[in-house]
């Protein structure tokens, strides 16, 4: 469950800590004070789409912070253990945004690409917009609510996943039968580049050898005399060379090491250099007879040279990826040239990756057409109790026709309901009022969110549209709900607020200089008052205290 949450320099809240309770919570608030606010914040800590736009004015950037407690969630702690991120029981989610759009993302303190933050996030809450109930019409978002309902997200995504090999086993056959038109032609071209490539008779490293050669041949000249210099002044030269210099010095010094023993080390040094010197020597003497200076192997260079750089520009490619682009090349002529066996190995893996998904597929189906009878039945129990008493919900499943099969496999689904007896059931989107709709959304969401294992879930005023009688039985439906799981609902009915367990109001203070939102978690008398204003609106007078007092009193005696 969540345990806290800390919020600064977002919108116009600077500084915002809060810390919640298991069951239900309500937070209420003057229209426009920020109800909401908290819902998004919460939703940007786990992981949504975040701006700089976000960003407090004046401030360098906003972060968000989410503790839960994971002591009845191992699936998240197995999770976090996978990932290196486990720490005990706790989970801290931590999200950052620059004044200048970037965004960075913690858990348990380590960065973690925002991915990671959503992926752990939509284990832990399930946020249940105030514009839900418009999306409520659409195909995708039915299907997803009966899957999340059956407890087969995961068969989906194996459905979704044997639905993409089949299909990329089926493009690579497509494309080897689109290339058979115009195979002669593309054979000849093919074996005419793939002999002009292994004639060339390109060696490893040859481009670059050949390259240190052409440089060597140019300069041979020039490095014959360097060498010719440098074994002149070591050992040549009759007026002083290093050789004889060194010799010198240590003939002088040698009869003195009896007289100073601290002259040792450096007569070891002298014989060490002219050891060395003498080498170098005889290596200069060897390197200056081994430059060749051949015309004919500088021609031969540079001919090698030139039909390298030829090919490669005939090409379009860089010399140094002729070896790639043979390999390129002679595997593509072996796929043609064995184009029937490669089509006849595909065929096979297509009909197999096929086979695949729809056995994937036929079990997804079976698991929805078993969770559909359950989940109707569950939502028109729960429209009975919203204020819909003749209203009926079923979900309507299709088979498609194989040749209609689909990445969310082969069940047509769609939401039929009747507000009222008699009437025949319709698509949801066709016969739904604004308040019908908005408690059918209700209702759905919360019996598809029975078949989840999400601890928290927040409802963010999808209690608008309803009033009076409806207004109490929403209530209670949430304070139900919170008994197995934490419940937030952002309301602005005092019917459901007066049912909750916890109970917070949002303000908006100014000072004249700046605006901000305020979070106070409220004690009795302080929720009486609120709910008195939630009530009697401008002017609150002594008996809409009492109404309130009433309420409260009233929901406190129905949830013992």
């Amino acid at each position: 469950m969540l345990v806290s949450m800390q919020v600064r320099d977002f919108a116009i809240v600077d500084q915002i800590s809060v810390d919640f309770e298991p069951g239900m919570t309500v937070l209420t608030g003057e229209t426009g004070a920020g109800k909401s606010i908290l819902v998004d914040a919460l939703g940007l800590v786990l992981g949504e789409r975040g701006s700089a736009s976000l960003v407090r004015k004046g401030a360098k950037r906003a972060e968000f912070s989410a503790e839960f407690d994971l002591s009845d969630l191992a699936p998240v702690r197995d999770w976090l253990a996978e990932q290196s991120l486990d720490e005990d029981d706790a989970c801290l989610l931590r999200r950052v945004i620059g004044a200048d759009g970037r965004s960075r993302a913690f858990i348990n303190g380590v960065a973690v690409p925002v991915q990671q933050l959503k992926t752990v996030g939509e284990m832990l809450v399930d946020i249940h917009g105030q514009h839900f109930h418009q999306s409520l019409a659409r195909r995708p978002v039915q299907r997803e609510l009966l899957d999340h309902f059956a407890g087969a997200a995961e068969q989906a995504a194996a459905v979704g996943a044997a639905w993409m090999e089949w299909q990329a086993v089926e493009e690579r056959l497509q494309a080897l039968r689109d290339a058979e038109a115009d195979r002669a032609s593309r054979l000849d071209l093919l074996r005419f580049q793939v002999g002009e490539l292994r004639a060339l008779e390109l060696q490893e490293n040859e481009l670059e050898d050949l390259t240190s050669e052409r440089r060597r041949l140019a300069n041979s000249g020039k490095l014959a005399e360097a060498a010719a210099v440098a074994v002149q002044a070591i050992s040549d030269s009759e007026h002083g060379n290093a050789s004889s210099l060194l010799a010198e010095a240590t003939r002088a010094l040698e009869p003195l090491v009896d007289v100073d023993e601290r002259l040792a080390g450096v007569v070891e040094l002298l014989n060490t250099a002219s050891i060395q010197v003498g080498e170098a020597s005889d290596e200069l003497q060897r390197y200056g007879e081994s430059i060749d200076a051949d015309p004919a192997r500088r021609d031969y260079v540079e001919e090698r040279l030139d039909a390298i750089t030829a090919i490669a520009r005939k090409h379009r490619v860089d010399a140094q990826a002729l070896g790639e682009l043979l390999d390129t090349l002679d595997a593509e002529l072996d796929e043609l040239e064995n184009a029937e066996q490669r089509g006849k190995e595909l065929e096979t893996a297509a009909s197999a990756a096929r086979a695949r998904y729809f056995a994937a597929a036929e079990t997804l189906s079976v698991r929805r057409i078993a969770a559909a009878s359950e989940f109707s039945d569950a939502v028109t129990d729960a429209m009975h109790g919203l204020g819909m008493p003749g209203g009926a919900f079923e979900v309507a499943i299709r088979r498609r026709d194989d040749a209609q099969a689909r990445r969310d496999g082969i069940d047509d689904i769609e939401f039929l309901i009747t507000a009222n007896p008699g009437q025949p059931l319709m698509p949801l989107s066709k016969v739904a009022s604004g308040g019908e709709l908005s408690r059918m959304s209700l209702a759905i969401q919360v019996i598809a969110s029975d078949g989840s294992a999400i601890p928290t879930m927040v409802f963010d005023e999808v209690d608008s549209g309803v009033g009076g009688g409806v207004a109490e039985m929403v209530g209670r439906r949430l304070a139900e709900l919170g008994q197995r799981r934490q419940v937030f609902s952002v309301t602005h009915l005092p019917q459901v607020a007066s049912l909750a367990a916890h109970h917070f109001r949002v303000a908006k203070v100014s000072d004249g200089d700046a605006t901000r939102t305020t979070v106070q978690a409220l004690g009795k008398d302080e929720r009486i008052e609120e709910l008195a204003r939630m009530l009697g609106g401008v002017e609150i007078t002594r008996k809409t205290l009492e109404h309130a007092a009433e309420m409260l009193s009233g929901a406190a005696e129905k949830s013992a």
